[in-house]
């Protein structure tokens, strides 16, 4: 329905309804107006109970739904789903075992491959001792210490006299490809540095307060967060006034 007479608005608060819409920032569209900055805040929360304003805002937000297909119900659901995800579907931090849980004696334990790479090195090495002009006439055996059978996803061993119980911790960062449908809103992509993998996440805060914007709640709070008590309270004053 188009404005009626009643309805328009000054130059100032056109442009601060098509500031508002681009991020529902009273007191930042106020400035991007033009309203004087000492007084944006009080002027942003005077505009939004504004009945011509909040109409123009309305009719604005009605208008964009219409032209881009997409619901308040769809932006909800996807804060809410981005606000409920559970980080450890993305990565988690684990107590793994350490080298010595389950080693034989506790002893430092490798896994298979492990065993065998050391034991070639231990090998190659015993090779060139001999062959030295002088070569010792004792040469240690290769120690296999705690064995082989490591296995970095087991539970720490309670009783082991290296980490005591404790294990060692382990990031684990998982496949993006198998994540629930909230998980993958609230992936944001990987980042690799020389240092190792960021995995980064949208803010699940900044998710729950548009949840909350979107249902009503919190307004005084998110409209009055930068006013002082006489401002806010100017701001209610003008509220009633105009209803």
């Amino acid at each position: 329905m188009p404005p009626t007479a009643a309805d328009t608005l000054t130059p100032k608060q056109a442009r601060f309804v098509e500031e508002y819409l681009i991020d529902l920032n009273a007191t930042q569209a106020a400035l991007r107006a033009g309203y004087a900055p000492k007084g944006a805040a009080v002027e942003g929360a005077r505009l939004l109970i504004n009945a011509k304003v909040a109409g123009a805002i309305t009719r604005a937000q009605t208008e964009r739904s219409e032209r881009t297909q997409i619901t308040q119900d769809e932006v909800l659901k996807h804060f809410w789903a981005i606000a409920r995800a559970d980080p450890n579907e993305l990565i988690e931090m684990r107590r793994a075992c350490c080298r010595h849980c389950y080693g034989i004696g506790h002893g430092y334990q490798r896994t298979q491959g492990e065993m065998d790479r050391d034991r070639a090195s231990w090998e190659v090495m015993t090779a060139k001792v001999q062959k030295a002009d002088d070569p010792p006439a004792d040469i240690k055996p290769f120690n296999e210490s705690g064995g082989v059978g490591y296995d970095a996803r087991r539970e720490p061993h309670p009783e082991c006299p290296e980490c005591f119980g404790e294990g060692i911790a382990v990031p684990f960062a998982r496949d993006s490809r198998r994540l629930s449908a909230d998980a993958r809103r609230l992936y944001a992509g990987v980042k690799v540095t020389k240092d190792g993998m960021e995995i980064k996440m949208h803010d699940q805060h900044a998710a729950l307060v548009n949840v909350g914007r979107h249902l009503g709640m919190f307004v005084d709070r998110l409209e009055t967060r930068n006013l002082t008590l006489e401002a806010y309270l100017h701001a209610r004053s003008a509220k009633r006034r105009v209803g």
